[in-house]
C-alpha cells in the first residue's frame, strides 16, 4: 500500500484524500469539544492570548473601522441626496456597520493577521519537532495550543467586532458633521433608533462563529504541518485563504437565518 504504483484507491485519489481529510477535520474538531471540558484548564493561557489577539489586532482594527465608516458614509450620501433623504444617514450606516460590515471586516482582518499567524506558530512548533517534545514530557500539546487559542480567538473576536463597529460609527459621524454639523448626541440617537436586539444579537453569534472558524482553521493546519519551512509557510497561506472562505459561507448562512427570524 506504500508503494504509490500498487496502491489501491476506493473512489480516486483525489476524492480519497478529499474524504481522509475531512474525517480529519471532524476528528480534529471532535477532540476540541473533548480535551475543553477536561481537566486541567490553562485559564492563564486563554487569557495571554486573548491579550496577543486582542492588543496586537486593535490597532489594525481601529483604522479600519474608522476608514470603513468614512468611506460607507461617503458613498450612501449621493444616493441619498437624490431623493433628499440625507436625515437617513445615521440610521442607515448604523444598520449597515453593526448587522453586517464590523463583524466581517473584523473577521477578514484577523484571518489574516491572527489566522496565520497561529498557523505559523504551531507550523513552525510542528517542523522543529517541540509538540513532539511536549508530548513525550507528558504536556497535553493539543489541549495547551490548540484549546487555548481556540477559546482565546472565540471570545475576543466577538469584543473586537462590537470596537469595531462603534469606531466606524464615529468615522460615519465625522464624515455627517462634516457636511451637515450633527451633534454627536444627536446622531447615535438618530441610528439607534432603527436597531434592535436582534441586530446586536445576529452580529455577536456571527463573530462568535468566525472566531471560533478563525481560530480553529489556524490551528488545524499548523498543528498539521510537515515538510519543514515550506509546509509552515503553506500552513499559514491555507489558513488564511480556508478561515475567510469559511467566514463569507457562515456569513451568507447566518444571515439567511436571522432574515427568517425577523419575518416570524
Amino acid at each position: 500500500m506504500s508503494n504509490s504504483k500498487t496502491r489501491q484507491y476506493v473512489l480516486s485519489k483525489g476524492l480519497d484524500d478529499y474524504f481522509l481529510g475531512v474525517q480529519k477535520t471532524y476528528k480534529f474538531i471532535g477532540r476540541f469539544f473533548r480535551e475543553v471540558v477536561k481537566p486541567p484548564f490553562h485559564f492563564r493561557e486563554v487569557i495571554n492570548q486573548c491579550f496577543e489577539i486582542g492588543l496586537r489586532s486593535l490597532p489594525l482594527i481601529t483604522l479600519t473601522g474608522f476608514i470603513t465608516g468614512i468611506v460607507f458614509t461617503k458613498q450612501s450620501r449621493p444616493s441619498l441626496e437624490t431623493f433628499g433623504a440625507t436625515s437617513w444617514l445615521p440610521s442607515l450606516i448604523s444598520i449597515a456597520i453593526l448587522r453586517a460590515l464590523a463583524s466581517l471586516v473584523t473577521a477578514l482582518i484577523c484571518a489574516g493577521k491572527v489566522g496565520s499567524g497561529i498557523g505559523a506558530e504551531l507550523g513552525s512548533m510542528r517542523v522543529t519537532e517541540q509538540i513532539d517534545a511536549m508530548e513525550v514530557s507528558s504536556i497535553n500539546p493539543f489541549k495547551y495550543l490548540v484549546v487555548t487559542r481556540v477559546l482565546a480567538s472565540t471570545i475576543t473576536i466577538p469584543v473586537l467586532a462590537l470596537y469595531c463597529g462603534f469606531v466606524g460609527l464615529l468615522g460615519s459621524f465625522v464624515n455627517i458633521n462634516g457636511h451637515e454639523s450633527t451633534s454627536i448626541f444627536s446622531f447615535f440617537e438618530n441610528g439607534f433608533e432603527t436597531i434592535t436586539f436582534l441586530d446586536i444579537f445576529t452580529s455577536v453569534v456571527k463573530s462568535i462563529f468566525f472566531g471560533f472558524t478563525i481560530g480553529m482553521t489556524g490551528c488545524y493546519k499548523g498543528y498539521n504541518a510537515s515538510s519543514g519551512t515550506v509546509g509552515v509557510g503553506k500552513a499559514a497561506n491555507q489558513a488564511v485563504v480556508l478561515s475567510m472562505f469559511l467566514v463569507f459561507i457562515e456569513e451568507v448562512v447566518i444571515v439567511q437565518v436571522s432574515n427568517w427570524i425577523r419575518l416570524y
